[in-house]
């Protein structure tokens, strides 16, 4: 195997079948077969639809990359035909289901890896599928671990779990995250599920197994790159003892029109890409507000309410991106009953569903960014070099909500104080209000010295992460010592 590995390594790529789980890890994909490395993409056949073309453009350019497909066990799981991601289940009840079929993955997986040609020199796997820990571990072949969060939020669950400081306070108290290089304060309410076990005892064992087999792993290939998180990059791997592999922000490997229009979508057609960029067109330079919650927002229909009558409330033009709302019905017709779409006419473009946001963000009209601030959605804002008005809503989104407006210092708050789990939707309230909203935004796209501090700050950033991929950039060199990493492995 040495041998092999000496004249062409052969990394194995498994994502998490949910988008913001793929892209990330497609974009790493790609960066890494153009450094002459064989890469092989393993996925269920429905997931590869949204990649499948960009991976061609990629072959067609010479790059030794390919996709490798299984089967989705959706019988066996429960769980509908036709659904193969996190994002199309048809109810979040089947959300348990999941890691069931996360599961049942280990021999269709196995037997996938043992035929490939060459043998894997590596297996870079999603934490969620911990089923891989055990194939690796039987083909004796190194697995590292792709978290798909930051060197920032990494420490922080490190140092909960080893001070477990967060048990010994109520649901809304405030506390201090110890051994970090900032003073952070969260609440309890704010944690992702791990440190607040739901009900479904599943769930939480498989979270459990899932922190486990991190333990054994060779290390962790970070979407992060060092000038953004320096400290914290040392801070957890001094703490841990692992190794860590900066390579990101891995979407600026995106950097023709067609791959950013593209990436994510599920149909080829480009019309409406066009529709947007023409009306981006029409509005000058930091002028845009753009408004997305994710593709699995769990927002409820009296918060979204509330935003879009921020939104209305500010005056500006805007983009709203409504994907997969909850009881997303009910926003759908409050927007018909309220007239919101007449009422914005002329300055807010609602997009319902997908949305090309690599694309969108590198418009130069786009002023600001409204994020729920996963990581993905928080990476691309920074590199566009916008502010970010924050809004997260669960897992790790409140800790990535105090790198921007804590540690970067390149956007502001909306406010919110408490978690929305999914499946828990039903016990939150009305957090953010329209004024937050319309407050908010005056603090990144006004007038005023602070205002523009925070303009610059984003635009420092943005020059920062693009320098970081390119070629003698941190994230560049990583991914070459990470690379040798594996073929002088012993």
């Amino acid at each position: 195997m040495e041998s092999k590995n000496l004249c062409q390594p052969h990394f194995i790529f498994i994502p998490l079948m949910a988008p913001g789980h793929i892209l990330p890890m497609v974009d790493m994909a790609k960066l890494l077969s153009r450094r002459n490395v064989k890469v092989t993409i393993v996925t269920t056949p429905l997931n590869s639809i949204p990649f499948q073309d960009t991976i061609d453009r990629e072959i067609q350019n010479g790059s030794p990359i390919q996709i490798q497909l299984f089967q989705f066990p959706n019988d066996e799981a429960g769980i509908p035909k036709g659904c193969e991601s996190v994002d199309t289940l048809p109810s979040r009840d089947l959300m348990p289901n999941f890691p069931i079929a996360l599961d049942m993955l280990h021999k269709p997986l196995e037997e996938l890896c043992e035929k490939l040609e060459p043998f894997p020199s590596c297996i870079i796997c999603d934490k969620h599928i911990p089923c891989v820990a055990e194939i690796a571990n039987k083909l004796k072949v190194p697995r590292i671990i792709f978290d798909g969060t930051s060197c920032f939020h990494l420490l922080c669950a490190h140092n909960l779990h080893a001070s477990k400081v967060h048990e010994g306070v109520s649901s809304e108290e405030k506390f201090i995250i110890p051994g970090l290089p900032h003073r952070i304060e969260l609440q309890k309410s704010q944690l992702p599920g791990l440190f607040n076990p739901n009900s479904n005892q599943n769930v939480n064992a498989f979270r459990e197994k899932i922190r486990a087999c991190e333990e054994n792993s060779y290390g962790i290939v970070v979407n992060s790159f060092e000038e953004l998180e320096l400290e914290y990059v040392k801070e957890f791997q001094r703490v841990t003892g692992r190794r860590v592999w900066c390579v990101g922000p891995v979407s600026l490997s995106n950097k023709g029109i067609l791959d950013k229009a593209q990436r994510g979508k599920r149909e080829n057609n480009t019309n409406d890409e066009n529709h947007y960029m023409k009306w981006l067109d029409s509005w000058p330079i930091s002028s845009v507000i753009y408004v997305c919650l994710g593709s699995l927002s769990n927002a409820t229909p009296e918060q979204l309410i509330e935003i879009g009558l921020g939104l209305e409330a500010t005056k500006r033009p805007f983009i709203w991106v409504i994907r997969g709302a909850y009881k997303r019905d009910e926003i759908e017709t409050w927007l018909v009953e309220y007239g919101f779409e007449d009422r914005v006419k002329g300055r807010g473009l609602l997009i319902k569903g997908w949305a090309p946001q690599v694309l969108i963000l590198s418009h130069k009209s786009i002023g600001t960014f409204l994020t729920h601030c996963g990581w993905n959605s928080t990476l691309e804002g920074i590199c566009a070099g916008v502010p970010l008005v924050t809004y997260p809503l669960f897992a790790e989104q409140f800790f990535n909500e105090k790198v921007v407006v804590q540690v970067l210092e390149s956007g502001v708050s909306l406010g919110a104080e408490n978690g929305v789990h999914l499946g828990e939707e039903e016990k939150s309230r009305v957090q953010v209000k329209r004024e937050n909203v319309r407050d908010a935004i005056e603090k990144v796209m006004g007038e005023g010295e602070e205002q523009e501090r925070i303009r610059e700050v984003a635009r420092k950033w943005a020059h920062m992460a693009k320098k970081a991929i390119e070629e003698g950039g941190s994230s560049y060199n990583n991914m070459s010592q990470l690379i040798e990493d594996i073929i002088h492995i012993e």
